[in-house]
């Protein structure tokens, strides 16, 4: 911050025997009036405001401050300001952060405005300065109306007006009658134009007159303000003897046997606050507000209020738990019922129960399941709830942007609640559920606040047993409780939130998995929500794998599952109309047709033949796996490098880079240094509506452009991932299951992979393993070697 200040913070009377120049830079002011010896603090944030100033700090510090006509006007002109203005001195000026310029200033004197002037980028007046008229005698008529000026303040004072002691202890000193006329003006709160009426008064005795008449005004304002206070004083003192009589009716129908309601309620309540044996904080707040609740007129708008907060209070489950099932054996067979597969989620939820055996009260981490839609996580959640004997809660976290939502709102607003970590809690009936935060990469966040930030205390088990929701306003521990998250991306989650979770990764099921679960769980359960009995419906394996592999095309099982329910619609639908003559219905693969249609989807495949400039890539997306082929086409031109198939900054990257190499290593690669200059390269990935990005095709793009200028063909049975560097080594890259899966369901036979991906192989499921043949290289020499068909040598031509 810029602050520049003079010597002294304050000009004296005395001290103002200066030149004023004829011409000043003009500074609008809006809705405010200086007069001479004015000390006045001003924040300036128009430009040509500041550009006065600074016009002005450069000279004799001396500018012109004139009121607007039009409070309204932000570029005002000569015509939209008064005549009449005040002479003023820039005592200091501070530059803020955020652009305005705050300003201390002093009049000095008044001046008449001969005429405005454009100046570059501020306005300036000629002026003609006006010097004060002093008054040498005073006669009796003028000391009379200076008393009078003073004794009006005073009574605005005792009326109710706010003037500081010391602006009063000025004016009781002031002998000067203008003077007392400009700091009276400054002290009453007049209108604008009132106050311009003043200052263009240049007769001090007259000026004071009009003071006088505006402060009588004052006065009678005032008076008739104070009487409406005292009417509504008068009311409220009514209201509260309607209390004491209410309180005396109280007495008499209590003697009378009547009208025991209220005392009733309140009785209810104290009892229910202790049977809710609440903390011993929590206890003594719930019987002040009852306290409180016990004193208010029972028609009041805040009882209902209280009633409402009371009820949430008394019904939480303050010391109400679960006993947890602590035998591992039963709960990994309720796991196994459940799901399919998904041993490492399994091991750790064992592993967590084993310690919590052991210990009694272990400061477990959060647990953040994250993989493509459909494969799980929420039922895994509830199956995990079940395993532990807890109860079960799912709060959905998409779209969520208010920071309430978590916090709670605060009781003083209009349909106050808590949060919903406080409501899952309520809704549980136990202070140790297990709560599922689903799609917490989906939160949002905005001028309400950021839920990502409210959830920081919610998830670390370090803090979150003093969690305060802004209704309750007392700490509720939620030491006990399992949080449980879901996501299908990490990218978008808050790191501070993501460091306070242990992430385990679901990818996507194998057609084997996709067959077991659709066995066990999927078909079953359609057969049973569709009103069928088992024996009405068989389904072939072939079918079901026919259905995964031809009709759906995802990682999770949800597609799977409402084409199941399709056919047995269409099983019910016969079985509904034939009644007595329905026979069961077998779906094999030939008939698969007549219950699902058409195939709806075509299945990338390896390529039929080797073909040059044409290799086959290994992808990831939030999905599941997939494959594609990179094009590389060489064409007549002057060796430029085109990229087409909507591919993102990162993949094109990534072709630069393969092409550079290639460029530099031409001679062992068996390309001419001069095809470089007389061909241009077209690279294409098919599917260009889809856009594309990642580094991991980087081998891939290098292959084709490779394959292209040389003119040898690409293996079609191999497919491959990984990045390159312009040195031509390989690095490693994220989502090989996904990507094994996908070469598995094309029938590719090798893949290349990075040799630091080698470790990821141990989560590949066996019969993956075992249908594919695994390249490991780290350098791209390597991936030619394997991937680019040779020829019979010779001498390369330059």
């Amino acid at each position: 911050m810029e602050e520049v200040t003079l010597k002294s913070d304050f000009v004296s009377s005395s001290e103002m025997q200066l030149d004023v120049p004829t011409e000043l830079p003009v500074l609008p002011l809006r809705d405010l009036v200086i007069y001479p010896f004015m000390i006045v603090p001003l924040f300036v944030s128009r430009d040509f405001s500041k550009k006065a100033i600074e016009e002005a700090y450069a000279k004799e510090r001396m500018i012109l401050v004139v009121a607007q006509r039009d409070a309204e006007v932000e570029e005002p002109t000569g015509k939209d300001l008064y005549r009449v203005g005040t002479v003023a001195i820039v005592m200091r000026r501070i530059t803020l952060h955020d652009g305005r310029i705050r300003i201390m200033i002093q009049g000095i004197l008044r001046a008449q405005v001969k005429d405005f002037l454009n100046r570059k980028g501020y306005l300036s007046a000629r002026i003609k300065p006006i010097p004060e008229m002093t008054v040498t005698k005073k006669s009796v008529q003028v000391e009379a109306l200076m008393r009078n000026v003073k004794d009006l303040i005073e009574r605005s004072v005792a009326l109710g007006k706010q003037v500081s002691a010391e602006a009063l202890s000025i004016i009781s000193n002031l002998d000067d009658p203008g003077r007392l006329a400009d700091f009276s003006a400054s002290n009453l709160d007049l209108r604008v134009q009132d106050s311009q009426l003043i200052l263009e008064e240049f007769d001090p005795i007259e000026r004071l007159k009009k003071v006088n008449e505006f402060l009588s005004k004052e006065i009678e304002i005032l008076t008739v303000q104070q009487d409406i206070n005292t009417q509504a004083r008068a009311d409220i003192d009514r209201s509260q003897r309607e209390y004491f009589l209410r309180q005396q009716l109280k007495a008499i129908q209590a003697e009378l046997g009547e009208g025991n309601e209220l005392h009733e309620e309140i009785e209810q309540y104290r009892e229910k606050i202790k049977k809710a044996k609440m903390p011993i904080y929590a206890e003594e707040e719930a019987l002040k507000q009852l306290k409180k609740l016990e004193r208010m007129n029972p028609d009041a708008a805040e009882t209902a209020i209280l009633r409402n907060w009371l009820d949430i209070m008394i019904e939480l489950p303050w010391s109400v738990s679960s006993k947890d099932n602590l035998n591992l054996k039963k709960a990994q067979k309720i796991l196994d019922e459940d799901h399919y597969g998904l041993e490492k989620v399994k091991e750790r939820i064992i592993e967590y129960l084993a310690v919590r055996k052991l210990k009694g009260k272990p400061k477990g981490s959060i647990l953040c399941l994250v993989g493509p839609p459909g494969v799980g996580k929420t039922s895994l959640g509830r199956s995990v709830a079940r395993a532990l004997n807890r109860k079960f809660v799912r709060l959905s976290l998409g779209g969520v942007h208010d920071e309430a939502e978590i916090r709670g709102h605060r009781r003083t607003y209009v349909g106050a609640m808590p949060g919903r970590i406080i409501q899952a809690i309520q809704q549980a009936g136990t202070n140790n559920p297990l709560i599922m935060l689903d799609e917490i990469d989906k939160i949002g966040s905005d001028f309400r606040g950021d839920p990502s930030s409210a959830l920081l205390e919610v998830l670390d088990p370090e803090q979150n047993s003093t969690f305060r929701d802004n209704y309750l306003g007392v700490p509720f521990d939620l030491s006990n409780i399992i949080f449980m998250t879901t996501a299908n991306v990490l990218d978008t989650i808050e790191p501070a939130l993501l460091d306070r979770m242990e992430v385990i990764s679901i990818p996507g099921y194998t057609e084997e998995e996709k067959l077991e679960i659709a066995r066990r769980h999927l078909l079953p359960k359609q057969i049973q929500e569709n009103g069928l009995e088992k024996a009405d419906l068989k389904i072939e394996k072939k079918a079901i794998l026919a259905i995964i592999s031809e009709y759906t095309e995802e990682a999770g099982l949800r597609q799977l599952e409402r084409e199941f329910g399709k056919i047995c619609r269409k099983v019910a639908k016969q079985k509904a109309i034939l009644e007595k003559d329905f026979s069961p219905v077998k779906v094999t693969k030939k008939n698969l047709h007549e219950f699902l249609g058409a195939p709806k989807v075509f299945i990338e495949t390896a390529l039929k033949k080797n073909q040059v400039g044409v290799a086959t890539g290994l992808a990831w997306t939030a999905y599941g796996g997939d494959i594609l082929f990179i094009e590389a086409l060489k064409m007549k031109g002057k060796g430029n490098l085109f990229l087409t198939g909507q591919l993102g900054e990162v993949m094109q990257e990534s072709a630069k880079a393969a092409y550079s190499y290639a460029r530099a290593k031409a001679r062992e690669l068996g390309i001419r240094d001069k095809d470089f200059d007389d061909y241009d390269i077209h690279v294409h990935i098919p599917e260009g509506a889809i856009p594309k990005d990642g580094p991991s095709a980087g081998i891939t793009l290098a292959t084709a452009i490779v394959s292209s200028l040389s003119g040898r063909p690409v293996r079609k049975d191999v497919a491959m991932t990984g990045e390159i560097t312009l040195r031509g080594n390989v690095l490693p890259v994220g989502g090989i299951k996904e990507k094994m899966l996908a070469a598995r369901r094309a029938k590719i036979k090798k893949v290349i992979l990075p040799e630091q991906n080698k470790k990821d192989l141990q989560d590949l499921p066996k019969e993956i393993q075992e249908a594919l043949e695994f390249i490991f290289v780290d350098s791209v020499k390597q991936v030619f070697d394997v991937a680019i068909i040779k020829r019979p040598s010779k001498k390369i031509q330059k």
